[in-house]
């Protein structure tokens, strides 16, 4: 599918309610600069600047969830330590139910530290005890399971094996959800795949998938073979490879199979990566999407992780923005809350955002002129187009020339222009409003008449720019020049 028909799929999405069931990690990133050798040993000395925590493993699952506009409830073991307190506080700002968590006196949080210079880690320093679950933490995350799996549209088991997919919870989610007939997504850890059986797919990386057939995946034959194989250990009805800079594979039971291209441009870390694939992949099927698209989504959803340094949860308005940009011109065209959707995404990308409006009736050599000068003011240019009715009105009944669909498709094709929108009313005053832009653009043949917005804008930090004029081009000439040749030719 194109990036046009993907971004059409991910605007008709809802907002379903999941589960993710398995590890809990507490991720610490220690920042700072290295300028000189320990004179106690061989190793370098980190200056710390900073520190940072993040969700890691279910959590990141629960992140990526909340991100795309999902209701999460989570279910898992803490200690009942100052990380556990800290996993759980980070949880709750999002959003996501915790009530299904368990704590574990006998056992820490699971906490690691990435030790960062720049954008490289030095060293990942991991608290953890990987026993399995047991006793009263043990029962009582499986007691409240059923519950759980019943109020939700999909379930997640997120896998690090650090204990607390034993088979007694992994047997009373999936027991659960065949009941309701909702799927389970498992992020799987080992070579044993019956552990799973009866779940909807897995989701292993090629790696993963070699070990747990114990042969080497080198062609689209041994991967659909491998594929199969799991299907049969697990009792699964599909099963998805990632394949690092290779994409994505997937195969079902009845045969039906894809291989996605990667899209990421430059690959910056690929923490956390499986777990957005399984995030969106378990976030659009919850929602009723096939499985061959939802494969297509979350691979475009990877392409971001890995640009970032760390775990990402990647929003939809992220992703839809991301898409629009892959898109052929036709997706530079935002229509309703689309556009809401556009400037939100920029300016959490911290883009310096630039606005113009006009008719654009007739392009020509004046409009392209202005349209990179402003450009040249911001990062991003936006530009409104007055609809048909408003154009009649400030043109007269002849006008427009061309259509409001045909002018903002010429407009998206011009490479300074990387997005278009339509107002219906006379003034640009409210659509100015609306994006709030950083910077305004008029021709400067409204320094006379006054800059509609301008008021607005400045009072909101923004600046307004006048651009330069083409001398002797405007559409108004280029028609009475039109008509003036279509009357000699007629005599």
């Amino acid at each position: 599918m194109n990036s046009s028909e993907l971004l059409a799929l991910l605007a008709a999405r809802g907002q379903p309610r999941l589960l993710i069931v398995g590890d809990l990690i507490l991720d610490r990133y220690v920042s700072g600069d290295v300028a000189r050798i320990s004179p106690e040993a061989p190793i370098p000395v980190l200056t710390a600047r900073r520190s940072e925590e993040k969700l890691g493993g279910a959590g990141n699952v629960a992140a990526n969830l909340v991100a795309m506009g999902a209701k999460v409830d989570v279910a898992g073991v803490l200690g009942d330590d100052g990380w556990g307190r800290a996993l759980r506080a980070l949880l709750e700002e999002l959003g996501v139910e915790t009530r299904g968590c368990a704590v574990d006196a006998t056992r820490p949080t699971i906490q690691k530290t990435r030790m960062m210079s720049g954008s490289q880690q030095m060293l990942r320093v991991d608290w953890e005890d990987a026993r399995p679950v047991s006793g009263a933490a043990r029962d009582a995350l499986v007691a409240s399971l059923p519950e759980r799996v019943r109020a939700a549209q999909a379930v997640v088991l997120s896998d690090y094996g650090k204990g607390v997919l034993v088979p007694e919870v992994v047997s009373a989610v999936i027991s659960a959800a065949r009941t309701a007939r909702i799927p389970v997504l498992v992020d799987p850890k080992g070579d044993d795949y019956r552990r799973y059986r009866g779940a909807t797919l897995v989701t292993p990386n090629k790696k993963e998938a070699e070990q747990a057939v114990g042969r080497k995946l080198s062609s689209p034959q041994e991967l659909a073979a491998a594929a199969d194989e799991l299907m049969r250990t697990a009792e699964l009805d599909a099963a998805v490879v990632t394949l690092g800079a290779d994409g994505i594979f997937w195969r079902d039971r009845h045969g039906a199979s894809g291989r996605v291209p990667a899209q990421a441009r430059a690959v910056f870390d690929v923490t956390g990566a499986g777990d957005t694939v399984v995030a969106q992949l378990a976030f659009h099927l919850a929602d009723g999407l096939a499985l061959g698209p939802a494969v297509e989504l979350a691979n475009q959803a990877a392409a971001i992780t890995v640009a970032r340094l760390g775990t990402h949860a990647v929003s939809r308005a992220e992703l839809a923005a991301h898409l629009a940009e892959h898109a052929p011109h036709r997706g530079k065209v935002v229509r309703g809350a689309e556009l809401e959707t556009l400037l939100a995404q920029w300016r959490k990308d911290g883009r310096r955002i630039v606005f113009t409006n006009g008719c654009f009736d007739v392009l020509h050599v004046g409009h392209v002129d202005y349209l990179r000068f402003a450009k040249s003011k911001g990062d991003v240019l936006l530009v409104g187009v007055n609809d048909d009715a408003s154009v009649q009105r400030l043109k007269g009944p002849t006008r427009p020339v061309n259509p409001l669909d045909d002018r903002l498709e010429v407009l998206a094709a011009l490479e300074m222009v990387d997005a278009v929108t339509s107002f219906a009313e006379d003034t640009p005053a409210k659509i100015v409003e609306r994006v709030t832009p950083h910077v305004l653009v008029k021709g400067q043949d409204w320094a006379e008449k006054g800059v509609v917005g301008r008021e607005w804008v400045e009072a909101h930090g923004g600046v307004v720019h006048l651009a330069p004029l083409v001398p002797g081009r405007s559409t108004t000439t280029i028609l009475e020049r039109a008509r003036g040749g279509a009357e000699s030719s007629s005599c």
